[in-house]
This record gives structure tokens, C-alpha cells and sequence, in this order.
């Protein structure tokens, strides 16, 4: 694709790090409890709910972590680009590029829920171009395509 977007993909404890470093920068604190949610949501391999995300966290500090304060959090990752939301299964994913500013388009597996995401800056910015044209302001293109992944098809 000609207008594909490159950037470092980190994982471990080198995307924490760069989510908390992120997360920092933009101007908020790095809790324990967001470190935990971002935690969970990074060792998740697919799109997961906030009461999955709860569940986890609650697991993991013993005491039961409620899904709306797991909801605050995982709007703050998204505004703040440490998480992407998965319109249509209302579900989040760790951005594994956090300091890096695009949109992305989701590849969802119907069969097995995982979702890929690619960047394309020609279609996005095609997307975004038509919105402006048509009069609208601040879009941000949600792309979302399902189908079957190599693995289930």
C-alpha cells in the first residue's frame, strides 16, 4: 500500500514503558491502578471488554476492581493513544506504538475474535479529506474490516 505508515512496534516491558512514558508526557500520572489496567490490556491477545480487563485487574490485586472505573481508564488510554477501541465488539487493544499519531484500520477475525490493525495514510487521509469536504471537522476515521483470519480460513 502506498501510503502505508511505518513506526517501532514494542511489546514486553518495552511497551510499558513507552505507554507510561507516554501516558506522562501528555500530562497525566502513571498510577498503579492504570499500570495495571494497561497491564492486563497489553497481555491480552485479542480485543477485550472493560469487565474482561476488570476481571483480570481484580485477579491480579485481589480485591474487586469495578468495570466502570476500568472504563475511565481505558477513555484516558484512548484519548491519550496507549489503546485503540474496537468499535463494533465495544472492546479495547493495547496500541503497541504509543507515541506514534495515526489511525489505524482493524482487520477483525470473525472466527476467533483477533483483530490485526494495518496503517494506510492514503486511505485514512482519504477518508479524513472527504469528511473536511463534506463539511465536518475533527474526524477520526473508525475502519473495521471482519472477515477470516489465515489462521481460521
Amino acid at each position: 500500500m502506498g501510503g502505508q505508515h511505518h513506526h517501532h512496534e514494542h511489546s514486553g516491558s518495552g511497551l510499558i514503558h513507552a505507554a507510561q512514558t507516554a501516558l506522562v508526557g501528555s500530562g497525566e500520572q502513571w498510577t498503579d491502578m492504570r499500570a495495571d489496567v494497561f497491564e492486563a490490556l497489553a497481555a491480552l491477545d485479542r480485543p477485550s471488554s472493560a469487565y474482561d480487563i476488570a476481571e483480570s485487574v481484580s485477579a491480579r490485586r485481589g480485591k474487586r476492581v469495578a468495570a466502570n472505573s476500568v472504563y475511565r481508564i481505558l477513555d484516558l488510554f484512548v484519548r491519550t493513544n496507549l489503546a485503540r477501541r474496537v468499535e463494533s465488539a465495544n472492546a479495547y487493544v493495547a496500541n503497541s506504538h504509543p507515541g506514534c499519531r495515526h489511525d489505524c484500520i482493524f482487520l477483525i477475525c470473525d472466527s476467533c475474535g483477533k483483530a490485526v490493525h494495518i496503517d494506510d495514510d492514503s486511505l485514512t487521509g482519504a477518508l479524513v479529506s472527504a469528511a473536511r469536504t463534506a463539511g465536518f471537522a475533527d474526524v477520526r476515521p473508525v475502519v473495521e474490516l471482519r472477515g477470516h483470519c489465515a489462521d481460521c480460513s
